[in-house]
């Protein structure tokens, strides 16, 4: 079992950079892969990025593709969404996910999700 707390967003102008952490508990963050999705009021939670437990295999959401990039620390058990050039679309509540074995894109896959951390891109 993994516990997952995220952390880095606020609130910056269109244009500017953000770097979220999420820290996971536990001994065997390694052999999860982990996800970014987000939801912004009054849409379905969405897929933004996912990563192999290795690190060495990525997906990114169309939408944030070339801009968002997402990188993990096993020795630090710590995923993270590097977020640029970013858009007032952007704006939402950000969560990470873990699930055993490979990447996926759906949401349902996931089974241990973190609060969520809150993400404002002002235009």
């Amino acid at each position: 079992q993994v516990q997952l707390v995220e952390s880095g967003g606020g609130l910056v102008q269109a244009g500017g950079s953000l770097r979220l952490s999420c820290a996971a508990s536990g001994r065997t963050f390694s052999s999860y892969a982990m996800g970014w999705f987000r939801q912004a009021p009054g849409k379905e939670r969405e897929f933004v990025a996912t990563i192999s437990w290795s690190g060495s295999i990525t997906y990114y959401a169309d939408a944030v593709k070339g801009r968002f990039t997402i990188s993990r620390d096993n020795a630090k058990n710590t995923l993270y969404l590097q977020m640029n050039s970013l858009k007032p679309e952007d704006t939402a509540v950000y969560y990470c996910a873990a699930k055993q074995g490979a990447t996926a894109l759906s949401v349902s896959l996931y089974n241990y999700w973190g609060q969520g951390t809150q993400v404002t891109v002002s235009s």
